[in-house]
């Protein structure tokens, strides 16, 4: 996977594009005019040099528009020399979308398509800085720096919306935006439901140890979906859709018992639980019972 993923970062690395170079110098004549016929004279011409200034420009692309959690993005940012003047040393900082995070180790850079290594990178949250100390950026020339960031489940919540911003001592920093669209993919409507049916001794609506579950109970969804618990008296329901959800114990899959009454919490005395489950989250709904007329007590 490391092996594939260097080879695209390698192969999104473009070739560099010539551009012209700021012109510093500048010619200077004088002229005037006497006598009564105003005839013209001229100076001779004197050419100088203005002292050059370096001005850095940037751009950010990726190799897709839009992608889902569990993604891999690639991000080009390319970053040129618009000046005059050397600029150096570089400093790169990236502000990633919510959600998304930096893979370590995956960076690549190169200058006029040779490959230079920054000398530090500093992820912090959502946030990666590329520190390229010994580098000097000549005029025309340009710095293409190629990472990989992986979607979260948390990117669905942002906006998908990045700036990166490059800057270097005495120059004014220059910043490009990025907006990746965010697929909401089977992560957005889903979540996942686990719960327990077991046997309350002490009506507090907890299982404590030596209080069993019970196996082979029926759970009916608001959804139609039917759940039967295991030996342990687990349960639990995948790509389940987001918001609010009911589930009903079915008694009579229960011969013997009834739904234990709760000394905590009233809302827990009905055989049916809602949970408000968030997108790709996760929620609990329990079910305690207790023998009917003492059946089953130890």
């Amino acid at each position: 996977m490391i092996a594939i993923l260097v080879s695209y970062l390698l192969s999104y690395l473009g070739q560099p594009v010539p551009v012209s170079q700021a012109q510093t110098m500048v010619t200077n004549q004088a002229g005037a005019a006497f006598g009564p016929d105003r005839t013209p004279l001229s100076s001779n011409e004197t050419t100088f040099q203005i002292p050059g200034q370096a001005a850095l420009s940037i751009t950010k692309t990726a190799d897709r528009a839009a992608a889902e959690p569990g993604d891999v993005v690639l991000y080009r940012l390319l970053i040129q020399n618009t000046g005059a003047a050397v600029a150096a040393p570089i400093t790169i900082a990236d502000q990633l979308p919510f959600g998304l995070t930096y893979v370590n180790n995956s960076v690549r850079a190169a200058v006029e398509g040779v490959s230079v290594t920054p000398s530090a990178v500093t992820p912090d949250g959502n946030r990666v800085v590329f520190q390229f100390d010994g580098l000097s950026l000549s005029p025309t020339q340009r710095l293409e720096v190629v990472y990989a960031a992986l979607l979260t489940p948390d990117a669905i919540r942002g906006s998908g919306q990045n700036v990166a911003q490059v800057s270097a001592p005495g120059i004014p920093p220059a910043a490009a935006v990025f907006q990746l669209t965010i697929r909401a993919g089977i992560l957005s409507d889903c979540g996942t439901i686990i719960g327990r049916v077991f046997v309350d001794k002490n009506f507090d609506g907890e299982q404590q140890p030596g209080e069993a579950g019970v196996p082979n109970a029926v759970i009916f969804m608001d959804d139609g979906n039917r759940i039967i618990t295991d030996p342990e008296g687990l349960f639990s329901v995948v790509n389940v859709v987001s918001g609010n959800r009911v589930g009903t114990l079915d008694l009579s899959s229960l011969p013997g018992y009834t739904l234990a009454p709760n000394l905590y919490r009233i809302e827990n005395n009905s055989q049916s639980r809602l949970v408000r489950l968030a997108p790709g989250g996760l929620a609990r709904m329990n079910f305690a019972v207790t023998p009917t007329f003492g059946e089953g007590e130890s």
